[in-house]
């Protein structure tokens, strides 16, 4: 595809991995130019660009079936602990009520005491729509799905490092998968003093997620990554609003660390299960793509904190402290990165049409009515740190 000037002055400007601005044009980094050319080429420079065409997600999936994309099979390598695991459990939901086949394995055993909570609770819901469900390790993974196992597409939602994931590329390479996807982490980025972060800028080469990327991507044609960040939703196991609800409803403040105007991402998982389900339905769009796979807006802290009291029907008590005087280290006191970090989905929006349906106010209600309903806001709790903070404050 032949580079507009705009793309091709770009390229010869700046080097591969970074974004500058000079002027009142936002140009882009080389790679994200050999990426997204057409995205590159239409990012406007003041009225001059012309502004991408946008399609949703319906439309784009209307016009994968219109071109006979055909029904997959899918196989999702699914971690067994921490946030990640309910993205592969919304995923093989939309993947079945959209009529692939779905296999789900698990890393462990399904008689393990990590079996009893969601989203792992709760896969008879995927069974009763016809999704397989095994369990075993990814190091074999051939042996956990059975010899006469075959798919049209593998996702790997598992592994952090090559030593993880390598297994199961090579297994799925030498099994004839078309398609393998990876589910990376916005975490690889470098910090940056122009955020957002978006695909194409520098990452941490030392990450494990990034030799991961680059392995997947000399291995096979039809690939694509994706970074998320934060996440909220039913069947999450991995504490994110319920810090904030468990102080909101016990009347306590909400010790925020800084000023509170932070800036994060926190998206609803259905939307990154759906960017998923759409680059296994269009994978020639989704082929050699990094994506952000994450909401369009952004939420400070102090806004945090007062949708989350919003939705207990509760006022907030905001306590900003700062760490250093108070002598306590902020990644354990505080559940999210004392910084602003946060990424846009533009490469998803562009090359999927795919459109975010995050509505934080509204999905923080959904998720307060399953904190209360669970009673843990009356389960005795310790406040140790807080008080620490209070005091010192």
């Amino acid at each position: 595809m032949a580079f507009s000037s705009t793309a091709a002055a770009a390229s010869t400007a700046f080097v591969s991995g970074h974004r500058r601005r000079g002027g009142a044009c936002h140009l882009l980094s080389s790679s994200f130019l050999i990426a997204f050319p057409r995205a590159a080429a239409e990012r406007r420079c003041g009225a001059a660009a012309a502004a991408p065409r946008r399609v949703g997600a319906v439309t784009v999936r209307a016009q994968a079936a219109a071109a006979g994309a055909g029904k997959k099979s899918v196989l999702i390598v699914n971690t067994n602990g921490g946030g990640h695991a309910v993205i592969g459990f919304y995923l093989a939901k939309d993947l079945l009520a959209a009529g692939h086949a779905v296999t789900v394995l698990t890393v462990g055993d399904e008689g393990s005491d990590k079996m009893k909570k969601p989203p792992f609770s709760r896969f008879s819901e995927l069974t009763s729509a016809g999704a397989t469900t095994v369990w075993g390790d990814p190091a074999d993974v051939g042996a956990a799905v059975g010899g006469g196992a075959s798919f049209d597409v593998v996702l790997d939602n598992n592994g952090k490092d090559l030593d993880a994931v390598k297994p199961v590329v090579d297994w799925a390479k030498a099994a004839g998968v078309a398609q393998f996807l990876f589910v990376s982490s916005a975490g690889i980025y470098t910090p940056s003093d122009e955020p957002p972060h978006v695909e194409g800028d520098a990452v941490k080469e030392s990450a494990g997620h990034v030799g991961v990327e680059k392995y997947i991507a000399e291995q096979f044609g039809s690939w694509a990554s994706f970074r998320p960040q934060y996440m909220i939703g039913s069947g999450n196991n991995k504490d994110c609003e319920e810090w904030f609800f468990d102080r909101i409803v016990r009347g306590r403040p909400v010790p925020i660390p800084g000023s509170g105007m932070q800036v994060t991402n926190i998206s609803h998982v259905r939307d990154l299960a759906s960017m998923l389900a759409l680059a296994v339905e269009s994978p020639g769009a989704a082929a050699g793509r990094i994506f952000n796979c994450v909401s369009d807006r952004a939420v400070t802290f102090n806004g945090l904190v007062k949708m989350c009291a919003a939705a207990a029907g509760a006022q907030p008590e905001i306590l900003h402290y700062d760490p250093a005087a108070v002598g306590v280290d902020a990644k354990k006191a505080f559940p999210f990165r004392n910084m602003h970090f946060y990424a846009e989905p533009r490469a998803a929006k562009e090359v999927l049409g795919w459109r975010s349906s995050t509505n934080l106010p509204e999905d923080l209600k959904e998720r307060f009515a399953e904190y209360a309903s669970s009673g843990r806001g009356q389960k005795e709790m310790s406040f140790d740190l807080d008080d620490k903070i209070i005091a010192a404050a």
